[in-house]
């Protein structure tokens, strides 16, 4: 029988009360340590560059105010079997450049998606096939039954076909390759903002979409980004009223700004786990003085690399309380996360380290780089300056290379450091998005797309394939469990903490808090 999702409106528990009164139109003044990457929405998967282009392109499906799913783009869908579900499109609605939304947009933008050099394929990994039914209706085809494909569509931007085809801009702009294409530098979505103009690294600006479809519940109607890498630069901005609101507001800082009459800090936690990569691949690492070898690809000097981090410390001192020490890959908000998982798989032990590194034959242990981006995580230069002193400490003499985001992520997707730190936010609230774009092996239908360490695990890579068609929720909570444990019991990653992200604004600026960090300024008010 088939099985129909209609969005029913009702009472929302905000973070912050919005209000309803007719303010005057405003401008948004935003600040944040690392710019967008791009404006092809189907190229990145990238926070800052998400929190910009969900304003300009919609999915299907959004999620509202309170994390439940309600009808974007499409304003039904049915399940008509387990592998085939049809949505009804909003009638209506009008892409930036005047041209009309139809199915044809759909079909073409799911499959641009589905096509390499995507890196959105986890928003359609199940998608076999799009089909129109008719102008305002399509079928997804899948390859098995998918318990969170309303999720992971909610990150399935949807692009004008004609606009593409006439700019040569149907293929996903290659980000990992360096291309410049149409799309990575123009818009045309039928979101709540137009993009005006971007200069990379200098400012973002998008003023509101007077056509939207839906009626937006704040009163601004531009926005102007700027990235401001430097975090005392950035507070002194927010201070001096050259900006009215940032979402990474560095921890030294945040006392002087709850102290400032003007600011305020808005509580809360990312759903984004911080964590170390490590180079499980190549049989030689290279510089590591260990001819022939890798030492990394020996479980036991990953624990060693494992136990010589003092995550506590980094709390208290790096990150100032300002974080949450991780056992686990996933956030506690992000469905499969337990207390036993988020355990330590083993304590804090210099001493027990350096013995491991013995054991596995490296009693003076080797070099090591480690890559780090300078302009992208809450003191993310300064972890990674720590664990360069942790890992030295037990005879692993680290290096470190801190570089802008737009440059090392592009070296973290091609897999060429030897340790690296990332940072990973969970889209969908489901553990399978980080299991299959961080642990699973690299592969053709979009698996590994960010694992940089190239593990590969034919054992959990099987269940985390099957994770993606269980619908039977025990067994694939158990499944789910598994895999999270088997990624922390062969330590093939290092999780540091989970991020608390308060953000800082302005008095008069009135807003939801958003554990995606991404804030929507269509329910943003400016006083």
């Amino acid at each position: 029988m088939a099985k129909v999702s209609v969005f029913r409106p009702g009472a929302l528990a905000l973070a912050v009360l919005i209000c309803a009164g007719a303010a005057q139109a405003a401008t948004l003044r935003w600040a944040g340590a690392n710019d967008i990457l791009t404006l092809d929405p189907h190229a990145q998967n990238h926070q800052t560059t998400h929190a910009f282009l969900q304003q300009v392109y919609e999915p299907l499906v959004r999620y509202g105010k309170d994390f439940q799913l309600e009808p974007a783009l499409a304003t039904k869908w049915t399940e008509v079997s387990p592998t085939q579900w049809r949505f009804e499109l909003r009638k209506g609605v009008k892409f930036h450049d005047g041209a009309p939304f139809t199915a044809d947009d759909v079909v073409f933008s799911l499959t641009r998606i589905m096509t390499p050099p995507s890196n959105m394929m986890s928003a359609t990994q199940s998608i076999k096939e799009v089909k129109k039914v008719d102008d305002f209706t399509v079928d997804l085809i899948l390859k098995g039954p998918n318990p969170i494909l309303l999720r992971e569509l909610t990150e399935a931007r949807i692009m004008n076909k004609a606009w593409a085809e006439k700019n040569n801009a149907v293929k996903t702009q290659d980000y990992a390759g360096k291309e410049e294409s149409y799309s990575s530098r123009n818009t045309n979505g039928t979101g709540s903002f137009i993009a005006v103009s971007w200069q990379p690294d200098v400012k973002l600006t998008l003023k509101k979409n007077a056509a939207w479809w839906d009626k937006p519940t704040g009163n601004v109607d531009e926005i102007v980004f700027t990235p401001i890498k430097s975090a005392a630069t950035r507070t002194a901005a927010l201070i001096s009223n050259q900006v009215d609101f940032m979402v990474d507001p560095p921890p030294q800082d945040q006392e002087r700004i709850k102290k400032t009459a003007e600011l305020k800090l808005l509580e809360g936690t990312e759903n984004r786990t911080i964590y170390l990569g490590l180079d499980v691949f190549r049989d030689e690492l290279p510089g590591a003085g260990t001819p022939g070898k890798n030492p990394m690809k020996d479980v036991r000097v990953r624990k060693a690399m494992y136990m010589a981090i003092d995550t506590e410390g980094l709390h208290k001192r790096t990150m100032r309380g300002m974080s949450i020490t991780a056992g686990t890959m996933v956030a506690p908000m992000v469905h499969g996360w337990s207390k036993e998982l988020e355990e330590r798989a083993a304590k804090y032990d210099v001493e027990g380290a350096k013995k491991l590194l013995a054991e596995a034959g490296y009693p003076s242990g080797f070099n090591l780089k480690l890559e780090c981006p300078n302009d992208r995580y809450v003191n993310d230069e300064a972890i990674c300056q720590a664990v360069t002193a942790m890992w030295t400490r037990i005879g692993i003499k680290t290096s470190l290379q801190a570089t802008p985001m737009a440059q090392f992520v592009t070296r973290v997707m091609n897999s060429d450091p030897n340790a690296y730190l990332f940072g990973w936010g969970v889209a969908t609230f489901d553990a399978l998005y980080s299991l299959d774009a961080l642990i699973h092996s690299k592969g053709a239908a979009g698996g590994g797309v960010y694992n940089g360490g190239r593990i590969a695990d034919k054992e959990l890579d099987a269940k985390i394939d099957a994770l993606k068609t269980e619908t039977d929720t025990a067994k694939r909570d158990a499944l789910m469990n598994d895999a999270l444990k088997m990624a922390k019991d062969n330590f093939y990653t290092i999780p540091v903490h989970h991020q608390i992200f308060p953000w800082a604004m302005r008095k008069g600026i009135e807003t939801v808090y958003r554990a995606d960090a991404r804030p929507i300024p269509a329910w943003t008010t400016v006083k």
